[in-house]
Formats: C-alpha cells, structure tokens, sequence
C-alpha cells in the first residue's frame, strides 16, 4: 500500500486522502469484527474478495442508474471512491426473517417476507446501532424527509437488483445494511457509499441453506474465508471456490 494521508479508520476499511479533495482510496482489510466490534479476528483475503465483490455489485447498480460514490478499483485491496458525508443512519433490506430481526420478533430464522421490510438504525458504535423510526430522524435532524424518502425508494430499487443477481448464482439474499452519503462536491446529491459484499450481507446457498457471509464468524461456525472465496467464485470473480 502506497504512503498516503490516512483520514479515517473503520473495522473493515482505511480511508486515504488524494490530490482530488473529492476523491478518496478506499484500502479492505482483512480484520473481521462482529458485535460492534466486541469478537474480532481476521479473515484470509478478505479484503481482496470484498473489494472485488463491492467492485461488481456497484458497478451492476450504477448501470441501472442508482448513483453510487464507487470510481474504480485500482488494486487487490484498494478503490477510488467519491468523497461523502455519510448520512447517520445505516438501513437494512430484509427479504427473511433473520439475525435481530428473529431475535425481536421471536421469528423462525429464514422465514420469507410477504414483502421486503426496510428498518433503520442509528449509526452508533457506542449506542450498539439502536433501532429507530422516520420520526427519529427527523426530529433529530439526522436527514430531511426528501432525503430519506429518496433513500428508502433508492433501497428498494437496489433490493430489486440484487435479489435477481444472486439468485441467478444460486444464493438467497437473505437481508443486507446499505450506507448512503451526501457527495463533499454537491452536498444535496446522495449516493450509495461503503460497500456491498459478505460482510454486510446474509448470503445464504439456495439448495443447502448453507450460509455464505460473515454469520459464520459471527456464530464459530467454521469455513469463514472458503464461504466469501465461494461467493466471488459463483460472481465469477475467482477461478476456483478453493482458497
């Protein structure tokens, strides 16, 4: 990796400055945290794959018009990304009834949505991203209701998309967070930001049920690197579901 100005470090990311004040490198490590980073590890190349993976995903959903702050990859582990504010208020897009979800509810894990559900939670480490309402949002000044309503309609498109994308390789998008930001260049345009890939989504094999993301991590389930290898094989992205 190249000498840079680092600006932030993540769980999973670096974020490194560039002569463009509007472009950033986006460097995937390897570590892998759950809980709000109380278990931590490591996970062979997994920096590489999700890099690869969030290279593809984002450049599927730019070519269907959702904007995204993806520019390009530009090594193993590292992207050029659009510089953003990143709006406090992760979401995610559940199409089954899974992790916190079936905790909540007392739901079987893996049951089907009549509809996708979209929830919302405040982006906070120290609070464990609590769970909130469009009121919280607003009230607290988080996003506008345009600005959120644009997001929620956005989520929903790309949960069109991908839903159809993995399906046709196999794998049931379970559920999956999405991160949006306001770009450093035009402060009212919002984009797609951070990155798509087996540490932010519920991936699990259409045939075995098998799951094929950070849930096995989560729960010591085994074969960790061997489930993110088999993703970017079936995405066509390595020559082999080996390591």
């Amino acid at each position: 990796m190249a000498e840079r100005t680092k600006l932030y470090e993540g769980k999973a990311k670096v974020l490194f400055a560039t002569d463009d004040p509007h472009v950033l490198v986006q460097y995937f490590k390897d570590d892998a945290t759950a809980f709000n980073g109380v278990k931590k590890g490591s996970i062979h190349d997994k920096g590489v794959i999700n890099n690869k993976i969030t290279e593809r995903l984002m450049t599927i959903l730019s070519a269907v018009g959702i904007p995204v702050h993806f520019l390009e990859r530009i090594s193993e582990r590292e992207q050029k990304i659009r510089r953003v504010e990143i709006v406090p208020v992760e979401l995610v897009v559940r199409n089954r009834v899974a992790g916190s979800m079936a905790k909540r509810l007392g739901r079987e894990e893996g049951e089907p949505l009549s509809r996708p559900v979209v929830e919302f939670y405040y982006k906070s480490d120290p609070l464990d991203d609590p769970l909130i309402t469009l009121d919280h949002i607003e009230v607290f000044g988080w996003a506008s209701t345009a600005e959120i309503a644009w997001i929620q309609q956005t989520a929903l498109r790309i949960n069109d998309v991908l839903l159809g994308y993995f399906a046709s390789i196999g794998i049931h998008l379970i559920d999956y967070k999405l991160e949006f930001g306001r770009l450093s260049q035009n402060p009212a345009t919002l984009v797609l930001a951070d990155e798509i890939s087996p540490d932010t989504c519920r991936l699990w094999d259409m045939k075995t049920g098998k799951r094929l993301d950070k849930d096995r991590f989560r729960r010591d389930l085994g074969d960790v690197a061997e489930a993110y290898h088999e993703v970017a094989f079936r995405m066509g992205l390595m020559n082999s579901p080996g390591m």
